[in-house]
């Protein structure tokens, strides 16, 4: 996906062929969005897209228990070579009065430029009046917390949080499978078409949680990273000669290969920056090198 805060670093660091000289911001790599579907891409079911799956064979793939028009997840990889925009996705009472879509998510950095920062929160003692009088003053970031991330580490972001990735980051996204984000402010730049970008003042001040004070990076819980009813994330280290497989094995999970090599029985390598579905009752995957890995899972079932 352009962005016009995105840059290159997919095709420098993942070797991803992008198609021209535009800025890439996001690669959507595990997708049941209307018009962006993820595709199996080898074996028997090569060419069927995520969203048949998910209707057509969701409890021989995915397991028991799983409800829903649509895969729940939707995974990426972001690249922000300038500051997003600050924004507020909407918890899910207020996304179903503005008719959008609720999102929780969560950030890992997989790289961090120093002091590339992650604007989170608001700064303690903000209020919503002073947060109104800088929107007109165009003075915004003034009232947003900043934390500088180190690779490796991760923060959860609810809905409400107000929040925006800076320049420098390189970051794996887990979330809802929502695309609602409501925009506060935009560093008064223009878009790829030269024009300013659309603002949702209303709706983001409906959504912003203006008691969420100075949030800090997490710290895991063990392997935890992340844990909240739409999904759990934890961080996995495997020894060469280590496998990883399903927690439960008649659940699917996602992983998404941090550092190091692993592969499947039959033969296909993993490496950084890619992401699978492991279905249920997969086959083990064995880390050919030392690997770091996120595993994903839906909680319940």
């Amino acid at each position: 996906m352009t962005r016009v805060w995105g840059g290159r670093t997919l095709e420098q660091v993942y070797g991803r062929s992008l198609p021209d000289s535009q800025p890439y911001g996001e690669s959507w790599e595990l997708s049941d969005r209307e018009g962006e579907q993820s595709v199996v891409a080898g074996g028997a079911l090569a060419g069927t897209t995520l969203h048949d799956l998910w209707i057509q064979q969701r409890e021989k793939i995915f397991g028991t228990g799983l409800e829903g028009e649509r895969f729940p997840l939707l995974i990426k990889i972001l690249d922000a070579r300038q500051d997003l925009s600050i924004q507020v996705h909407p918890p899910s009472d207020v996304a179903e009065r503005l008719e959008g879509e609720p999102k929780t998510e969560m950030w890992f950095i997989a790289r961090a430029d120093p002091a590339a920062k992650l604007y989170v929160g608001l700064k303690k003692g903000v209020s919503i009046e002073q947060f109104e009088a800088a929107l007109s003053a165009g003075t915004v970031e003034e009232c947003v917390h900043a934390v500088e991330p180190r690779a490796g580490e991760s923060i959860f972001i609810p809905s409400g949080r107000l929040h925006a990735i800076g320049a420098g980051l390189l970051i794996y996204e887990i979330q809802q499978n929502s695309d609602t984000t409501y925009r506060v402010f935009d560093w008064n730049r223009p878009g790829l078409d030269g024009k300013p970008r659309d603002l949702h003042i209303d709706e983001s001040l409906q959504c912003i949680d203006f008691s969420d004070y100075e949030p800090g990076m997490d710290t895991p819980n063990g392997d935890t990273l992340a844990s909240c009813p739409y999904f759990v994330v934890e961080h996995l280290e495997i020894p060469e000669g280590g496998v990883c497989a399903n927690p439960d094995p008649d659940r699917f999970s996602v992983v998404t290969v941090v550092d190091g090599e692993l592969r499947s029985r039959g033969g296909r390598s993993f490496q950084a920056g890619d992401f699978l579905l492991l279905p249920r009752g997969a086959a083990q995957l064995e880390a050919t090198k030392a690997a770091a890995v996120l595993q994903t899972t839906i909680p319940g079932g």
